[in-house]
């Protein structure tokens, strides 16, 4: 298999490297074989994009199982590693496994990319070179799909337990680079978390503010496409880079609990996205609410889009935005903001003035209460932007503010994911695009 496929590091491993990564090299291999996904895995470079846009970009494989349906897996949705839908091609969440052509073009957009490419440049050069050959992986590898919210999955890369803290400090930096000052907060405080309710119920082995990990893909380049991925309990970052273009999706925040006292001080995060949806429910008219809400109780899971979720089939439900009146759409915009305004301001502009095109074709599903500590899931599904927030029945951290695993949605568990559909997640739109049409590709 290629580096397409496998998602293999584009250096050789050291005999280290190739230990700790030899069962998951073992199970994709399995994975791909198993679901006859070979077609690409002999081609390599612009020839594997040429065949999937000749064949591949309008719809979907009428074979593959739709992903978006619930399995009560871990993390969310199909979220856990014995869930994993990898073993589809990538396509793209869609209503009806067809995807809407023209959505995404390369153009500029005046966005800042130096300040990233150049964090990113001294993350990589602050490495050993062990580190890197488990680090840095193609830009088309299949790395960039291999990622969970579960504290228990086996990923790749370097993890901050294994780094030094001048590295550490070199991550940050990258992470400060794409991130809004909310946005690298939010970071922190999830992971803060994360070591205190570890702490708290004894097992900090399993939950831990080291257990997160960094994947570069591609070089940092300011002409070739790239990115970075940070991905470990409660959160996970997708970064891709092409010239001034910057798509930040599937991005994953969540947080249990989403309040603590630590050291003292009260810590809370995963807060923007639970008040903002209850703005906008609550500004809604009882017709409204009617059309809006499925169900009014709250199942212990409800996210269709989580981890291992990249090919999955919703249609639109609930309510169509273009009924809505100014201040009505100004919160269901403020929804996707609490996700979209933790990267910078300039790739956050860019981002919402997408959305914002195609409010009067966006939908939006509610189910739970409304109330101020009610239980929720809502979803925001328009042609270019997909976001849930769930809030999900205690799990493995219950301990640590008092509950019993399993006994009811709260908002003391969050998950939230935002993803880009019809092919742009991960910017894998644009960088078929760019193979495709780039002259030194040709």
């Amino acid at each position: 298999m290629t580096e397409l496929d496998t998602g293999e590091p584009t250096e050789p491993q050291s005999e280290p490297g190739r230990r700790a990564h030899a069962s998951r090299r073992n199970f994709m291999r399995k994975v791909f074989f198993a679901s006859g996904a070979t077609a690409v895995a002999t081609m390599g470079g612009a020839g594997a994009w040429a065949a999937m846009a000749d064949g591949t970009t309008t719809t979907a494989d009428a074979s593959a199982t739709p992903s978006g349906a619930p399995s009560g897996a871990p993390g969310g949705g199909t979220g856990g590693p014995g869930n994993q839908s990898i073993t589809e091609e990538f396509f793209g969440l869609t209503t009806d496994g067809k995807r809407i052509d023209d959505l995404y073009t390369i153009h500029s957009t005046g966005v800042a990319t130096a300040p990233v490419i150049a964090a990113a440049n001294a993350f990589l050069a602050g490495l050993t070179d062990t580190q890197k050959t488990t680090t840095q992986f193609t830009v088309h590898s299949t790395e960039w799909r291999l990622w969970s919210n579960v504290d228990s999955y086996e990923r790749q890369g370097v993890t901050l337990a294994d780094m030094t803290d001048d590295q550490k400090a070199l991550g940050t930096a990258l992470l400060k680079s794409a991130l809004s000052a909310d946005g690298l907060e939010t970071s922190e405080k999830i992971r803060k978390i994360n070591q205190a309710a570890g702490e708290a119920i004894n097992n900090t082995n399993s939950f831990n503010e080291d257990a997160y990990y960094w994947t570069l893909m591609g070089t940092p380049s300011a002409t070739e496409p790239w990115g970075f991925q940070f991905d470990g309990h409660h959160q996970v970052i997708n970064y891709f880079v092409l010239g001034d273009q910057v798509v930040m999706s599937p991005c994953f925040w969540g947080s249990e609990p989403t309040s603590m006292e630590i050291d003292g001080e009260t810590v809370t995060v995963c807060h923007e996205e639970v008040v903002a949806s209850l703005a906008f429910i609550n500004s809604l008219t009882d017709a409204q609410r009617k059309v809006v809400i499925e169900s009014t109780t709250k199942s212990n899971e409800s996210m269709k889009a989580g981890a291992f979720s990249d090919n999955a089939v919703q249609e639109y439900t609930g309510l169509r935005a273009r009924v809505l009146n100014a201040a009505q759409k100004k919160k269901l915009l403020g929804i996707v903001e609490a996700f979209v305004g933790r990267a910078k301001a300039d790739v956050a502009r860019v981002r919402m003035a997408e959305v914002r095109k195609h409010i009067d074709d966006t939908y939006v599903t509610w189910a739970g209460g409304f109330a101020d500590d009610s239980a929720f899931y809502v979803r925001v599904h328009s042609p270019v932007v997909w976001v849930e927030v769930d809030c999900q029945a205690p799990g493995p951290l219950a301990g640590a503010y008092g509950a019993s695993q399993g006994s009811g949605a709260t908002q003391k568990h969050v998950h939230s994911v935002i993803r880009t559909p019809n092919g742009n997640d991960y910017g894998r739109e644009l960088l078929r695009q760019h193979y495709l049409t780039s002259p030194h590709h040709q």
